[in-house]
């Protein structure tokens, strides 16, 4: 049993509502993968995926194969795209019913050898295009060495070509983006003339599929979109915070002036303090750069600033103004704004924010 009392609420409610959201701006025929690698952005891949799979989502994609395997063993039977593979995994992945992302020839060649070994036909595989990104795919030089690759393993069935946006969420690098969604679409035009089925097309993540409504093709990938950020104030206020992140009060201390609170005194009481002692600390996922009153966290609906050095299992708030006991519930995040904020102030994005909480956090689905 997990002693943390610090816990993640997953919201269930605000998934489904945030997938209702993105569904509207699909049309009728445009398959829906969501991404769920990194524990599900920090929350929790197999409450996520139960969920989705409720949901009647086409696709997951996680990065590693461990993630496809943690989601087959708890009975998850959606597609898996594996971001990511590595070919001493490929074995597993063909063990577990996983779907590689074939990204240059040496995996393209490795996975064929696997699929060969394991006397298997038409095994499905995703095919990955560098279309300016410039991390994982093959390059539009690669396109006629790879056209003779295609034809040669023909044991492998194509599920998708895909490649993925550097800029959508960018107004300024729209030729930049538009660019990419005609590379793609002249990459794949010449692919398909040496198959006899047409692979699925996706490039869009969750800011392709709200600013770039031409480049659905055949399916999406929604990613920090589910969870409850859009790509401006404007889309993220439509929609709902999945991930609430709370924990209870061990202790308040009385500071005397001139008394200082937590590694290195950083803080120094001016004045009577009634601080409260958190049990979360950096090794729970706060950045420690939040400490000393640059942020704040929420106790009886009162806004409370945290003072001191944020230690590794605990952290200190100013509760002066505040009626509250030991064992009162404090709010670390349960907003958007809360997690802008401190991404804002940490120098980040929500992205991080959220794949920072520690797994020693209990996670639950209300």
């Amino acid at each position: 049993m997990n002693n943390n009392p610090t816990v993640l609420e997953i919201d269930a409610k605000a998934v489904k509502h945030n997938i209702r959201y993105f569904r509207s701006k699909l049309k009728d025929t445009t398959k829906l993968l969501v991404v769920i690698k990194a524990f599900a952005y920090g929350s929790d891949p197999i409450l996520i995926g139960k969920l989705l799979e409720q949901q009647n989502i086409d696709y997951l994609a996680v990065a590693y194969t461990d993630e496809g395997v943690t989601l087959r063993n708890a009975n998850i039977r959606l597609p898996i795209l594996v971001l990511h593979p590595q070919i001493e995994n490929f074995d597993r992945i063909i063990a577990y019913n996983l779907e590689p992302n074939l990204y240059n020839f040496r995996t393209l060649s490795n996975f064929y050898s696997a699929v060969k070994r394991a006397g298997l036909k038409n095994y499905p595989v995703h095919v990955k295009i560098n279309s300016g990104m410039n991390r994982l795919g093959f390059q539009e030089a690669d396109i006629p060495q790879l056209k003779s690759s295609i034809q040669e393993y023909s044991n492998l069935n194509i599920i998708s070509f895909y490649s993925h946006f550097a800029a959508s969420e960018d107004p300024n690098e729209k030729d930049f983006t538009k660019q990419q969604i005609d590379l793609f679409n002249k990459i794949c035009t010449e692919l398909n003339k040496v198959l006899s089925y047409s692979p699925l097309k996706h490039i869009s993540n969750t800011s392709g599929i709200i600013n770039y409504p031409e480049a659905q093709f055949d399916m999406v990938r929604l990613g920090i979109g589910l969870y409850g950020f859009g790509n401006d104030k404007i889309e993220t206020s439509r929609l709902k915070n999945v991930c609430n992140l709370k924990t209870k009060v061990s202790q308040i201390q009385h500071i005397a002036i001139g008394e200082t609170v937590s590694y290195n005194r950083i803080f120094t009481a001016k004045k009577p303090t009634k601080i409260a002692i958190l049990s979360i600390g950096y090794a729970d996922g706060i950045n420690r750069n939040l400490g000393n009153g640059l942020a704040s966290v929420f106790i009886n609906n009162q806004r409370v600033s945290i003072v001191g050095t944020i230690c590794m299992d605990m952290m200190m708030i100013d509760i002066t103004d505040v009626k509250c006991k030991e064992g009162d519930e404090v709010v670390i995040f349960n907003h958007q704004d809360h997690i802008l904020y401190q991404a804002k102030t940490t120098t980040t994005i929500p992205y991080e924010i959220l794949t920072s909480i520690s797994q020693r956090v209990n996670r639950i689905l209300v």
